[in-house]
C-alpha cells in the first residue's frame, strides 16, 4: 500500500487513507480488517513506537468463551508507520474471532511486519488465565538493536491471589 500526502504539511491526511476521519464500523474478522500506513515523519531517524492494548479480546476457538490479553507492540519504523485508527479497528476485529492465543498474537505481528517492513518489531501478548493457566506469547523479528532505547514492557506476570 502506498500513501501520498494531499499537501506538503506534515499534518495533512494522506489521500488514500480509507478510515482516518471517517465513521468506521468494526470489521467482522481480522481477515476483513484494513490496516493502513503513512510515511514515517522521521525517515532516517531511529525511534521506537509502542502501542498498548490492555483490553484485547478474542474468542476461544473450541468453547467460544472470551479470552482477554494485554498486548504491547514495539517497533522501529523504516519508511512507514501504522495508522493508529486502522490498528485499533484491526485489534478490535478479533473480538468475535475464534483463535488460540498463539495464533492471535503472531497474526497481529505478522500483519504489521508485512504492512510496514519495520527495522524491528516485537509483540508481548500477556493473556489472562482461563482454566487456571495464563499463556503469554512473545515474538520478534530478530535481535533488538543495541543503540536504540527500547523500554521494558513491564507487564507483570499473572500472580493469582498470592
Amino acid at each position: 500500500m502506498s500513501s501520498s500526502f494531499s499537501h506538503d504539511s506534515k499534518h495533512s491526511k494522506p489521500d488514500d487513507l480509507q478510515l482516518l476521519g471517517q465513521q468506521s464500523a468494526l470489521p467482522h474478522s481480522p481477515e476483513d480488517a484494513v490496516l493502513e500506513r503513512v510515511p514515517s515523519p522521521h525517515k532516517g531517524r531511529r525511534y521506537v513506537v509502542r502501542f498498548t492494548a490492555p483490553e484485547f479480546t478474542s474468542l476461544c476457538p473450541v468453547t467460544g468463551q472470551p479470552d482477554f490479553a494485554h498486548i504491547v507492540i514495539d517497533y522501529i519504523p523504516k519508511d512507514w508507520i501504522v495508522e493508529s485508527k486502522s490498528l485499533k479497528l484491526f485489534l478490535g476485529s478479533f473480538r468475535n474471532h475464534g483463535a488460540f492465543h498463539e495464533d492471535c498474537s503472531v497474526t497481529i505481528a505478522t500483519r504489521l511486519v508485512e504492512l510496514l517492513d519495520p527495522e524491528w518489531l516485537r509483540i508481548g501478548a500477556y493473556w489472562y488465565p482461563r482454566g487456571g493457566i495464563p499463556i503469554d506469547v512473545f515474538w520478534q523479528t530478530g535481535s533488538a538493536p543495541q543503540d536504540v532505547w527500547i523500554p521494558a514492557q513491564d507487564v507483570p506476570g499473572y500472580r493469582g491471589r498470592g
